[in-house]
């Protein structure tokens, strides 16, 4: 592995975006999120998505001059035009506008079309618990690579979403989770390590388990499982937790589901994706709501565990102490992805910045 400082990691992607004739402002968020994921062990939804931009970017299906626009605007929703450019910017200014309008009217929701993959959903979805007010997010997804259960062949894709919430003191509660069995991202992080999948993960085209990292992800088309991996493990509610997801981020807006139209049965031109927001003012309901969610959490980490080396944690506890960590230490990436890294950099006429961090490992 190879630790890099986020300051440096952010430089990198800033050269490459920058390069690829991104405008400045843009260009900031999408760093600033990428990082950010990345800072919460979040590695698959990080700089390690750097590579798939790339060559999108370079397949036309991403517009490096995308600029956001608002279709419509109500009291409460707000329908954002991605402009088919990387999902962060537009995705972010959603969330915040459904901030916005959450602080004005005690809801907001957001509805983003025409877009690209946005990275990790829990950076959207803590935005606005950063802000007082409940948060979730969804998205659809680029591909598809998901199973429904009693399949074979995908027909959606991780579909992930992310609700957060701070309470009085201390992190928020924040889950950030695939509605697979596992990420497409982690099964990349698997091959790049060269490292077997567990069984439950992906399936063959013929329906049995595939442990192979590299064959599921190369597969054409990958054939991960939902939530729960098999019928007797309740995979049953992870799809229907992967349909709600892609009927309000897809269906809603009109956009595609796992990159292809629902009215043709084909891609497009464009990836097509489109994403959800809401964030709500918990407030109006209870003003003690902060008070008590933290009371909630303290409970849950002083539940007896099983394991007194392993105490029970709520989610968003492993990405906090991630964060501190990563933000003392330096962010580790496997020696594959830097290369991957390097020649993205080449072929965008960016420079390598990366090769400072570079140990003789290299």
């Amino acid at each position: 592995m190879i630790t890099v400082p986020h300051s440096l990691l952010a430089a990198q992607i800033r050269a490459v975006f920058l390069a690829w004739g991104m405008r400045p402002g843009p260009v900031e968020t999408a760093v600033e999120l990428m990082v950010e994921a990345d800072l919460r062990g979040i590695d698959s939804h990080g700089v390690g998505m750097l590579p798939t931009y790339d060559q999108r970017r370079r397949d036309g299906k991403i517009d490096p001059l995308a600029e956001v626009r608002t279709l419509r605007d109500g009291p409460v929703l707000t329908l954002v035009d991605a402009g088919h450019g990387i999902g962060h910017p537009a995705a972010r200014f959603a969330m915040e506008r459904a901030c916005d309008k959450a602080a004005a009217a005690g809801l907001g929701v957001s509805v983003v079309v025409h877009s690209n993959h946005f990275g990790a959903a829990g950076v959207y979805s803590t935005i606005a618990a950063g802000r007082g007010l409940v948060g979730f997010a969804c998205t659809g997804t680029t591909q598809r690579s998901v199973v429904p259960t009693g399949a074979r062949e995908p027909r959606f894709s991780t579909n992930p979403i992310a609700f957060a919430a701070s309470p009085a003191e201390g992190d928020p509660f924040s889950l950030d989770m695939a509605t697979s069995t596992v990420a497409v991202g982690k099964v990349n992080i698997a091959r790049r390590a060269g490292k077997p999948l567990p069984e439950g993960w992906a399936v063959r085209p013929d329906g049995l388990p595939e442990t192979d990292a590299a064959a599921a992800f190369n597969a054409k088309p990958k054939r991960l499982t939902p939530l729960g991996g098999n019928r007797t493990l309740g995979s049953h509610k992870g799809y229907g937790l992967a349909m709600v997801v892609e009927i309000l981020a897809s269906v809603l807006g009109g956009a595609n589901v796992g990159g292809v139209d629902l009215a043709t049965g084909e891609p497009d031109r464009f990836i097509e994706v489109g994403h959800f927001f809401l964030a709500l003012d918990p407030a109006f309901f209870n003003d003690r709501f902060a008070g008590d969610l933290g009371s909630l959490m303290a409970e849950l980490r002083a539940t007896p565990p099983t394991d007194p080396d392993r105490p029970v944690l709520v989610p968003g506890d492993p990405e906090h102490e991630a964060r501190r960590e990563r933000l003392r230490a330096g962010i580790p990436m496997t020696e594959t992805l830097f290369e991957e890294v390097r020649a993205v950099a080449g072929r965008s006429d960016a420079p390598f910045l990366l090769e400072q961090a570079c140990s003789a490992a290299c």
